[in-house]
């Protein structure tokens, strides 16, 4: 039987797969961040990210629900305070709502999940099914993709400010303070999973596991790439002009 790699092993190993599979490499982050994108292609993306980013913290509720240690739940419970804010303001769902309607969605109509594509549907499912069913090792070593998210929200920010009239500071401001909760986040979950996985079998599940959450993002994309680039929206989803935002009389 192999020996399990050192901790700096391990930590290669899991970086790496951000080096070669992570979704800032996608196109259609660099048709985004480019400034090439419609409008039409911008508020597919919104309304299509909304589904994911409205499940994160279902995602990690399910996570806490497995955790036997108390310390590891208490540690674990500001991300779900970070999505979902409090009762009556902040969090990343609410600024994320803030985007949407700055790029002229109703933030009801995206809240409400319709239009969302069914590939990306299904991979957000199922990356919310894997964190309820996988080893804990494994479920907690998904998050890590958040290793490699700084990097593409300062890439983001700065293209949507340079390129997009609906960009702002209180526009992009998810963007703006996950670069502030990320590092935190992640530097707990790293070290967690390299303190866990002990094993050659732990180590190659977490790393499994890091590829698989590589997958459902570039999967999204890809999706969104042949319904709103190539223009094969399929049967149910979003099209352009639905959900728009309502404007007042005399408004702009």
């Amino acid at each position: 039987m192999s020996a399990p790699d050192s901790r700096t092993a391990l930590e290669a190993r899991l970086r790496a797969v951000g080096a070669e599979r992570y979704h800032d490499k996608h196109p259609f982050h660099a048709r985004l961040h480019g400034g090439q994108c419609s409008m039409t292609e911008v508020q597919a993306w919104v309304i299509n990210r909304w589904y994911y980013q409205s499940r994160i913290p279902m995602k990690d509720a399910a996570l806490m629900s497995r955790m036997e240690d108390p310390d590891l739940r208490r540690i674990w419970r500001s991300r779900l305070e970070d999505h979902d804010g409090g009762l009556a303001e902040g969090g990343g769902i609410r600024r994320w709502l803030r985007l949407a309607e700055a790029v002229g969605l109703d933030p009801a109509f995206v809240a409400s999940g319709r239009g969302v594509l069914p590939a990306t549907r299904f991979a957000v499912d199922a990356y919310v099914r894997f964190v309820r069913e996988a080893p804990l090792v494994a479920a907690l070593a998904s998050s890590l993709t958040e290793l490699f998210a700084p990097a593409i929200h300062e890439r983001r920010i700065a293209g949507l400010l340079e390129h997009y009239a609906f960009a702002s500071p209180e526009t992009l401001a998810y963007f703006r303070q996950r670069l502030n909760e990320a590092p935190k986040d992640v530097a707990f979950t790293l070290g967690w999973v390299l303190d866990h996985a002990r094993t050659p079998a732990d180590q190659d599940a977490a790393v499994a596991a890091l590829v698989f959450k590589t997958d459902v993002l570039w999967a999204q994309l890809d999706a969104l790439w042949h319904a709103y680039v190539e223009g094969h929206p399929p049967p149910g989803a979003w099209r352009p002009g639905e959900g728009q935002a309502v404007r007042a009389p005399g408004g702009g």
